[in-house]
Formats: structure tokens, C-alpha cells, sequence
């Protein structure tokens, strides 16, 4: 018998210098487009500005009082109340797809996914627009129906809000869920039911304590965008409803750079903390996307 004389292939010095140069423009991108705009947004906080004009800036701390308006406080309470609904709801029916692909006999389950995934890859907004088109009184589903162009007309209402939502961010709650779920070693099915177990209780007391790092990394995936978000309210809500992410979206186009400043910082904090508690409910990274 032939011996297998390969070695296995250690990491060099030099393989590890030719990495590190290919990861450089990356960290250059990052630099640019995500540290120094947050390094700019903490530093005008502190500085009260017409704009972006060094002759006008004077250190201030004025621009906090924005945390304690009414249309402020408001607007956190909305974010906080339709992000944590949607979760709610996209936490049900993610949980519900995911498992039911995870028990079918499809071979090639993975295409599901994608097809799941594939309205993702159109452009936001484009989706967002159709979703309105479709949420007005006279649309396509209207005419397809024979209503003759009365339909109900859900922009504005909490309804379309909440629509748009779930149906833009429920592939984040059902891919992390169904990740979980096929990391499931099947021998702890059958050693649940040879044990006694039920169906129910079998998915009960095993199969959902084992897929909650998949939950909680889709609830944080589908929480964090629907508390910053703009576009659907903004779009689906024509307005009717502000969000936090409206008004900071509001004081930039207005050119207030110190108070919206405040507002975005303090919601990258919130999306920093968020990330913290993935990775220490996932330390792996295995239900990411």
C-alpha cells in the first residue's frame, strides 16, 4: 500500500502578510464610510453649527434637548412599538416556515431558501413602492378581482406599516431560525421519542431550546432595521406616522447636523449593544445570515 506522503499545509508568514495586504482596502472602505462618519456625528453633538461651516462652530451642549421633545419621545415610542410587533409576528411565522421546510422531504431545500430570499435582492425601495401600489384603492389586486378600482385603501394606517415590515424582513427571522434547526443532531429525535417523548413535547422540551440562538439573532436582525428605519413608514404611512427614523432623516435634510447627530448616535449605540448580545448568544456566528 501506497503512503500518503502529502503534509498538511501550514500557515506562513508569508501567507498570513499576503491576507492581511488583500483585507486593507476593505478596512480603507470601512474607515471612510463607517468610523469616520461616526467620529464626525459624536463630535458634532458637542458643537453648535450652521451646517458644516468651522467659522460658525462653537462648543455647546444644547443640542441634547432634542432627547426630551414630545415629537421625540413620540417617535421613540412608535419605533419601539412597531418593531417589537413585527418581531413578534415575524418570529411566529418564521419559526412556522422554517420548520415546516425543516421537516419536509425536499431535496434540495436550499433553493427553497432562496427563492425566500430572492425578492432581497431587488432594490428596497422599488419593493416599498410596489407594496404601496398594491396598499392603495385602486391596484392591480383590484383590477385582478373585478372590484372595479374600490378597494381598501390601506396607506397611511398602521396596517400597511406593519405589512411592508414583515414582509421585508421576515427572510432575515427564517433563515438564522432554520439554520438552527438542520445544526439539530437528528440521533436526539430519536432518543427524545424512544424515551416516551410525544411530538409535542419532543419539540417542546428539545428541538425549540435548541434553535433560540436562531431566534434571537432574527429578532435582532428584523428589531434593529424597524427601529431605524424611514422608508416604510415614510412611504406606506404617507407620513401619518413618524418613526425615529424620520426625524433624523428630517433634521439632516434640514441641515441640522448637531441634533441629528445626537438621535443617529444614539441609535448606533443601541445597534453596538445589539450586536453584543448576538455574539454572546452566538459566539460562533452560526445562524447568522
Amino acid at each position: 500500500m501506497q503512503k500518503n506522503n502529502k503534509k498538511p499545509i501550514i500557515p506562513t508568514h508569508q501567507n498570513s502578510h499576503n491576507l492581511h495586504r488583500l483585507s486593507i482596502p476593505y478596512l480603507v472602505w470601512l474607515f471612510i464610510f463607517a468610523v469616520l462618519p461616526a467620529i464626525i456625528m459624536t463630535v458634532l453633538m458637542f458643537i453648535d453649527s450652521e451646517g458644516i461651516k468651522f467659522e460658525t462652530m462653537t462648543p455647546s451642549i444644547e443640542n441634547f434637548k432634542i432627547l426630551t421633545e414630545e415629537s421625540t419621545l413620540v417617535a421613540f415610542f412608535n419605533s419601539i412599538k412597531y418593531a417589537v410587533i413585527t418581531t413578534v409576528v415575524c418570529i411566529f411565522f418564521g419559526y412556522l416556515v422554517a420548520y415546516m421546510l425543516y421537516k419536509s422531504k425536499i431535496r434540495n431545500k436550499y433553493l427553497v431558501l432562496i427563492l425566500l430570499v430572492l425578492p432581497m435582492w431587488t432594490n428596497f425601495l422599488l419593493r416599498v413602492n410596489a407594496l404601496a401600489s398594491v396598499f392603495k384603492e385602486s391596484s392591480i389586486l383590484t383590477d385582478i378581482f373585478g372590484c372595479n378600482g374600490h378597494g381598501p385603501n390601506l396607506i397611511g394606517t398602521d396596517l400597511a406599516i406593519y405589512l411592508g415590515m414583515v414582509f421585508t424582513y421576515l427572510p432575515f427571522m427564517v433563515m438564522p431560525i432554520y439554520t438552527s434547526l438542520e445544526k439539530i443532531d437528528p440521533l436526539l429525535h430519536e432518543a427524545a421519542l424512544d424515551l416516551g417523548m410525544t411530538d409535542f413535547k419532543k419539540f417542546w422540551k428539545v428541538i425549540f431550546p435548541m434553535s433560540r440562538k436562531g431566534i434571537v439573532s432574527g429578532s435582532i436582525m428584523v428589531l434593529l432595521p424597524c427601529l431605524s428605519g424611514f422608508a416604510i413608514p415614510k412611504i406606506l404611512g404617507d407620513g401619518n406616522i413618524t418613526l425615529i427614523g424620520n426625524i433624523i432623516e428630517q433634521l439632516f435634510t434640514n441641515v441640522n447636523y448637531n441634533q441629528g447627530s445626537v438621535l443617529a448616535v444614539v441609535m448606533l449605540i443601541i445597534v453596538l449593544g445589539a450586536i453584543l448580545i448576538v455574539n454572546k448568544v452566538d459566539k460562533e456566528g452560526e445562524t447568522l445570515l
